[in-house]
């Protein structure tokens, strides 16, 4: 038995996170987004078909980006940040395979249900939202971190979706301005426009991913019955 994740609380930690550590979350995004546009416009310049590649290429620094903040929410639970940048990228360098992996997996069955019946994709869009934590905290392996999503949910199906739906609709209007305003500047505009919209946003879905993790593994620890007492008689020498 779990008891009810509280949304309002579990979207008050992501925000505070975000707010609190935007020192960290801002500049690395800023870095390893910058990098991957450069990467990515190149390879489309050389050749249309290497279009694939980009793309393998920003979900890979997606995925790092994602486990890090994973480690930075695990870093500040006691209320501050005691690892550096590199001690957060070193803990996720061993499992990125797996990230991307499971991304992979979760991205299949997510976009094979919206096209189908689309209740589908969002039930497992809401049953795998804490996979990338299971992976990076736990060192679970793809098939088990899948597991481990679904038996964090369970009982708090709605409530992951809300959250995740708050987060997506912040993101469409974070895109929705800024990328009206890139327009406006021409080509480059929008280049630029759509850099600084993943810089912005890209901390929010793995935030999320990492909060709703410890929101429902301590949901699930309130939720167990306290190890009862042995009775008088029960107890040695009685």
């Amino acid at each position: 038995m779990t008891r009810d994740l509280d949304v309002g609380h579990a979207l008050s930690r992501i925000f505070s996170t975000y707010t609190d550590q935007a020192a960290v979350l801002l500049p690395v995004a800023a870095a390893i987004f910058v990098v991957e546009a450069v990467v990515s416009g190149v390879l489309v310049s050389v050749s249309p078909v290497l279009v694939l590649v980009a793309v393998l290429i920003s979900i890979v620094f997606s995925t790092v980006y994602a486990g890090m903040v994973v480690e930075l929410v695990r870093d500040v639970q006691d209320g501050r940040r005691d690892h550096s940048v590199g001690e957060l990228f070193g803990a996720v360098t061993g499992v990125v395979v797996r990230l991307v992996v499971a991304g992979f997996l979760v991205g299949a069955m997510v976009a094979i249900g919206l096209v189908l019946l689309i209740v589908p994709g969002l039930i497992a869009l809401t049953i795998f939202a804490v996979v990338a934590p299971a992976i990076v905290l736990e060192r679970r392996g793809v098939l088990e971190s899948l597991g481990r999503s679904r038996e964090l949910v369970k009982g708090n199906g709605m409530q992951v979706f809300g959250v995740i739906a708050v987060i997506f609709l912040l993101t469409i209007v974070v895109s929705a301005i800024v990328g009206a305003l890139g327009a406006a500047a021409g080509t480059g505009g929008r280049v630029v426009a759509e850099v600084i919209i993943s810089i912005l946003t890209a901390p929010l879905s793995a935030l999320a991913a990492a909060v709703l993790y410890f929101e429902l593994r301590r949901s699930g620890d309130r939720a167990s019955p306290a190890e009862p007492t042995p009775a008088p008689e029960a107890m040695p020498g009685a």
